[in-house]
This record gives structure tokens, C-alpha cells and sequence, in this order.
């Protein structure tokens, strides 16, 4: 598509030769920034439904400064676009916007704006001045010719437009908010997100939230999201990072994931700008965020919240500013997940209340309420409710997650009770490309494992350990898999999985293999740490053989079994 050629169908002088549905009224959607298209998006088809009466179409206004991805997110979705200056010709009924900072062409239409966060709670650069205005508040000639209708989510929201520009006065209509509704219809798929997510059974999802600019918790600590993965165990913590599209616009998709490499060779989820957001934070246990609305979103959903950011753009006297009072900071100079721990088993969600309630009423009502709205200025009867039309639907669950775990990792063991038959070795593992090991002492050990997959050739040449997660299908076949990985590698163990457990290599040594006494699939990584463990203990390496252990990876706690294997009996074939 070439946004800058006129379209003939299906509005224009001729249209009627060409389209195949007849339609009454022509709905235009303006679409300047990702975040504003992407809440029309949201909501717009929820409110018209089915409707064969209307047409609607797509105005790309390549006005903003954060214009990035919206002619890809167009594209992508095959919507019908025409510029900005076939508008006129277009002859809409309505416009419907989300980004309020739009060059209306004169008309007699309506332009129905919604919000695209919680509110009006920043001030924003001017793109006509050097200064600065209230996000969300329309141009004057919109509201001097009375064709704005400004849709709100709290009766303050509307006091507050009064205060700062009269002529908001009687062009403000109260609906609620729209986004929190679809979050609150999406809490039953909690757990079908955390799965598409790749969040396991007992891992806490961290949700880390930033809007954009320099007071944003990504503008002000871009390490932030790496540190959180250096001090959160791999084994029992997720992290996901949602970024403000303004971010990714400004900066560029490839700027962004160079600057988050460690957190994503970490494991860090990065969520499209487009779609994900709300999924993620719906499955979170905690978000880490700032004073953007996704922060409030998270607040008024009953999650723990920690600020690690607030910057001086935030309105007082709004919704986001007393959450600031409300919830507690990240103290970045002290340790990291004790705090996280604290959020989650201390949380009161009666203690964000009064934030929350500043900034969400009519709960439950947005979308028929903007249904009536919408038809009201198309001066059309809304069709009979059918399908979803009026009513907020679940998100659809994400397509599942493509971010690769971390391949390597510094693990942390500690040998309980070293003396008794059925020792315990406690495992914590982070990654290695944002946690360096702390000092070993008594029966605490470290060591760097590294995967077959590990691109970093100096952590594969570095790491005791060794995986590789390559299934064999008998020990012989496990067997060959060691011999051919010791031509590459030199660590102190291999670990490749076996049908029933895992085989160890033990470098100049004999081979074991590492059973569950439960038979359920035993990570190589895991094994081979407890192996290790075992293996640094004088009291306990001489016993290997026939032992047994107890692994306890902080959710769970696994028996194992560790047996000296026979050579290959098989003979290698040329």
C-alpha cells in the first residue's frame, strides 16, 4: 500500500462503481501514532459489530514525531487507508481518533476522541510551541467549533478539562474506560496467557512497565531490567518488559533491543509495541513500573506495585500522582528481590484503592456506553445486539513466546546436610550475561554452565559444566552424543538427556546417569548441578555411585537417584 496515492474505493466520487457493500454512513479512523491506532483497534470493533451500514476506513496523518510503525501496523492488518488530504473527498460521517493532537481538515463531522492512556495525567512536548501541553486536551478549533466529543473515564477527568480550557465544558462524555474493561474479561485466560508467555507452573511473572521520555523508568534506569534478571533465579522468576510504543518509535526497534541485549540474553520477554501488553500484565504477579497509565492499569487489576521511576511530567492532583503516594518505590540501592518478594506477600490492594478510584468509574460500562455514543453522532439506531457488539471481549492469548531462555547461567548450590544418606542440594541459576558469581563458602558452590546452544564461544570454553538438550533415544545413543560433544569441549561434565533421566560425563572419569524417582523429565542443567554439588563435597564424591539426593529447586523438591553406568556397548558406526 502506498499511503500517499487517493483510493477510489470505497469512498470517493465513483465508489459506488466499484465497492460490493453498500453502506449508510462513513467512519473515518485517524492514524497518527501507534499507541492511538492501536486503542481505535481495541474498541472499534466491538462498537459496530457486524454492522453492514458502515463503512470504515483508515486517514494516515504522518504528522507526529512518533509516526514510526503505523504504516507497517496498517499494512499488517490490510486496513483500508487514504491520505491525510483525500480526507475532504472522503465525505466521513465521523472520525474517530485517539490521538488528540490532530489536524482536523475543516467540516461540519464529529470527531469522537478517545483516550489512549488512563486520563490526563502528563504534559507532553508542544509540537507547535517549545513548550509543553496537557496529554490528551483537542486543539482549540475543534472544541471553539463544537464538533470534539471527548471521552472520559472519571468525573475529575472532566472537572480538570474545565479548569484548563473551558471549552471542554459540555464536550466531555463520561463512558469509563474501555481498556480495563477488556482487562477485566480477560482475567479467566490468566493461566492460557502465562502459558503462550512461557511462564512454568510456580514461576512469578515480573511485569516491567515504562512510558516514554526521560523521566520514564526506561529513560532514567535503561539497566534496570538487566538487574532485576541478575538477583531473580531463572528457575522461579519471568520477567516481562513492555516499553511505551512511543519508545520503539523514537528510537527504533533495532536501538531498543541492542540496548536490552543482556536482558534479553537473559531471558527478558520484550513485548511487541502492537499487541501483548495487556496479556503480560495480566498474568503478572508484580509490576515494576512508573507513572505511565499501564502502571494504573496494573493498580486497578489488584496487582503489587513497586515505582521505580516518576517523572516531574506527571499532573498532580490526578489518579497517577497519588499512586506515587500510594505505592511503594524500588529502593535501586539496595537488594532487588527481597523487595519483589515483599510486593508480592505483603500486597493490600485496598492500599492503591484511592488511586485507582481516581481515575476509573462506570466500570463494566465503556462499551455500551460508546456504542450509544457512536451511533448518536452517525445519527443512526444501533443494530439489535448480536455477536460481541457492545460487550468487552478477553484479549486473544498471545501467539506463544519466540524469546529464547537464557544458555547460559552462573548457578548457585548449596549442600545441605552433606553427612546423611540422602543429602540436599539447593539450586539457584541466573544468567550469566548479567550475574557474576558471589564467594563460595562452606557448602555453598558456584559454577558457570553453558548449553550447546550458547553462541559465546569464551562461556562454552569457560563453563564446568556443559548441556546439550538434544533427546537421545538409549543410553548407547547418549553415550556416542558425549563422545562426539568431548571432541568440541573440555568442561568438567557433559550432561545430555537420557530416555529416563541424564547422562553425566565426568571428565577423565566413568559416566553416570541421574534419575528421578518420580519419572518426570529431568533438565540436563539441573542434574548436572546437583552432580556437581555432590562432586565438590570430599565427604560425599567417593559415594556417587547407587546414591540418592534430594534437589530442591526453591517451588519443588525432586529425589534423584545417581548410578555409575557401562561403557558403550554398542559399536560407533563409521
Amino acid at each position: 500500500m502506498d499511503f500517499d496515492r487517493r483510493i477510489l474505493v470505497p469512498v470517493g466520487p465513483d465508489a459506488w462503481r466499484w465497492r460490493t457493500f453498500d453502506s449508510e454512513r462513513t467512519v473515518v479512523v485517524a492514524a497518527r501514532t501507534v499507541t492511538s491506532l492501536v486503542r481505535v483497534l481495541e474498541v472499534l470493533p466491538d462498537l459496530v459489530g457486524d454492522d453492514h451500514r458502515l463503512t470504515v476506513v483508515f486517514a494516515h496523518d504522518p504528522t507526529s514525531a512518533f509516526g514510526e510503525g503505523v504504516p507497517e501496523l496498517l499494512r499488517s492488518l490490510r486496513c483500508r487507508t487514504l491520505p491525510w488530504d483525500q480526507l475532504a473527498e472522503a465525505k466521513p460521517d465521523l472520525m474517530v481518533s485517539a490521538s488528540e493532537n490532530i489536524g482536523v481538515p475543516a467540516g461540519d463531522y464529529p470527531v469522537l476522541v478517545l483516550p489512549h492512556g488512563v486520563g490526563f495525567q502528563k504534559f507532553v512536548p508542544d509540537s507547535a510551541t517549545s513548550g509543553t501541553r496537557l496529554s490528551g486536551l483537542v486543539p482549540d478549533q475543534l472544541l471553539t467549533a463544537r464538533r470534539a466529543w471527548l471521552a472520559v473515564s472519571h468525573p475529575d477527568q472532566e472537572s480538570q478539562l474545565a479548569a484548563v480550557h473551558p471549552a471542554t465544558v459540555g464536550r466531555t462524555v463520561l463512558v469509563g474506560d474501555p481498556c480495563l474493561d477488556r482487562l477485566h474479561a480477560s482475567s479467566r485466560w490468566r493461566d492460557r496467557y502465562r502459558s503462550s508467555l512461557g511462564v512454568a507452573p510456580g514461576q512469578k511473572l515480573l511485569f516491567v512497565s515504562s512510558t516514554w521520555g526521560q523521566g520514564s523508568l526506561i529513560g532514567r534506569h535503561p539497566d534496570l531490567p538487566a538487574r532485576l534478571l541478575a538477583e531473580l533465579p531463572s528457575d522461579g522468576y519471568r520477567l516481562a518488559l513492555v516499553l511505551h510504543p512511543n519508545v520503539w518509535s523514537g528510537h527504533g526497534a533495532w536501538q531498543v533491543r541492542v540496548l536490552q541485549r543482556a536482558a534479553l540474553a537473559a531471558g527478558a520477554l520484550l513485548i511487541d509495541p502492537a499487541e501483548g501488553w495487556q496479556q503480560a500484565l495480566t498474568a503478572s504477579d508484580v509490576v515494576v513500573g512508573d507513572h505511565g497509565s499501564v502502571t494504573l492499569y496494573g493498580a486497578a487489576l489488584g496487582k503489587p506495585v513497586l515505582l521505580a521511576a516518576f517523572g516531574e511530567e506527571a499532573v498532580p492532583g490526578t489518579a497517577g500522582h497519588l499512586l506515587r503516594r500510594s505505592a511503594p518505590p524500588l529502593d535501586r540501592s539496595a537488594p532487588l528481590r527481597p523487595q519483589i518478594d515483599a510486593a508480592v506477600s505483603d500486597h493490600r490492594p485496598d492500599l492503591l484503592a484511592a488511586a485507582t478510584d481516581r481515575a476509573f468509574t462506570e466500570r463494566g460500562s465503556a462499551f455500551p456506553k460508546l456504542r450509544r455514543l457512536l451511533y448518536q453522532l452517525l445519527d443512526l439506531d444501533p443494530l439489535p445486539d448480536s455477536g460481541s457488539g457492545g460487550r468487552p471481549r478477553a484479549f486473544p492469548p498471545v501467539p506463544r513466546a519466540g524469546t529464547p531462555l537464557p544458555t547460559s547461567f552462573q548457578v548457585e548450590t548449596v549442600l545441605v546436610a552433606s553427612g546423611t544418606p540422602s543429602p540436599r542440594v539447593s539450586v539457584q541459576r541466573y544468567p550469566a550475561s548479567v550475574r557474576e558469581p558471589d564467594e563460595e563458602s562452606g557448602g555453598v558452590f558456584w559454577h558457570l554452565a553453558s548449553d550447546t546452544e550458547e553462541p559465546d564461544p569464551h562461556l562454552t570454553d569457560s563453563a564446568s559444566v556443559l548441556t546439550c538438550g538434544r533427546p537421545s533415544a538409549s543410553l548407547d545413543a547418549a553415550h556416542r552424543q558425549v563422545t562426539a560433544l568431548r571432541t568440541h569441549y573440555t568442561a568438567l561434565l557433559i550432561a545430555v538427556p537420557l530416555p529416563d533421566g541424564v547422562l553425566i560425563d565426568l571428565a577423565g572419569g566413568p559416566r553416570f546417569a541421574v534419575r528421578p524417582v518420580d519419572g518426570q523429565p529431568l533438565a540436563p542443567g539441573t542434574a548436572a548441578a546437583a552432580f556437581y554439588t555432590v562432586l565438590r563435597d570430599t565427604l560425599r564424591a567417593e559415594l556417587l555411585d547407587h546414591s540418592g539426593l534430594l534437589l530442591d529447586l526453591g517451588s519443588h523438591c525432586r529425589e534423584l537417584t545417581i548410578q555409575k553406568v557401562p561403557e558403550l556397548t554398542e559399536p560407533t558406526p563409521d
